[in-house]
């Protein structure tokens, strides 16, 4: 990542940071939201990694067990892989990467499997052998995750989740915020009046939160 979150892009766009997990619905949702902005408004989204296996490390006990079971049996996988696609070729792959993984993880149903990641790297024209990385338990790359991770979550702190988006405020000072949450990615000039109202509510200095009752979501069955 580029050491001045804040600095333009080399087309005089505004760089918005974006961190995900690709296990996570919901970032796979705002991210698709973000590329649809993307089109519309003078942005350029650049792709970071972060962990939900890492996230919820020191609080793996006090979870529900089926959380539990998929943070700690499907979840590094994947960010292996693409942290090590990252480590190996560059800051590039991972948009190609992330959208390959999670049109077949959550679009196709296909899950976080072995075979899923595998397809992905060849849709995303990436080295097959990759793949070897998902089962490395004492991972080359660590390192790296947990700094990429750590780089984006204290943006926002640590009692939040995947995503976290980033990007140069008016006034020269960074805005950062998790989500939003929304589902389906709304596109066109939906979704820019979201991003509009978005960017302005998280300006407000002192600004926490806004939420309402969630009535319908991404399917997790698949994960």
């Amino acid at each position: 990542m580029p050491e001045n979150v804040s600095a333009a892009t080399a087309a005089g766009k505004t760089p918005v940071d974006f961190w995900f997990d690709p296990l996570c619905p919901w970032a796979w949702m705002t991210s698709r939201w973000v590329l649809e902005v993307e089109k519309v408004r003078n942005i350029e989204v650049r792709w970071h990694i972060m962990s939900l296996a890492v996230l919820n490390e020191p609080k793996l006990d006090t979870l529900p067990e089926e959380y539990r079971e998929l943070l700690t049996t499907k979840a590094w996988a994947p960010v292996r892989v693409v942290t090590a696609a990252w480590q190996k070729h560059g800051d590039d792959v991972l948009g190609p990467l992330y959208t390959a993984l999670g049109t077949r993880f959550h679009n196709r149903g296909e899950g976080p499997t072995r075979e899923a990641i595998a397809g992905a790297l060849a849709e995303a024209g990436l080295p097959a052998d990759l793949i070897d990385y998902a089962d490395q338990e004492d991972f080359e790359f660590d390192a790296e995750l947990r700094a990429s991770h750590k780089e984006g979550i204290d943006k926002v702190g640590q009692e939040v989740g995947t995503p976290v988006i980033a990007l140069p405020g008016a006034d020269g000072e960074q805005i950062a915020f998790f989500g939003p949450v929304v589902t389906p990615a709304p596109k066109g000039e939906e979704a820019a009046r979201l991003w509009d109202g978005t960017i302005a509510v998280a300006s407000v200095p002192g600004f926490y939160e806004i939420k309402r009752t969630r009535t319908a979501g991404p399917d997790f069955s698949n994960l």
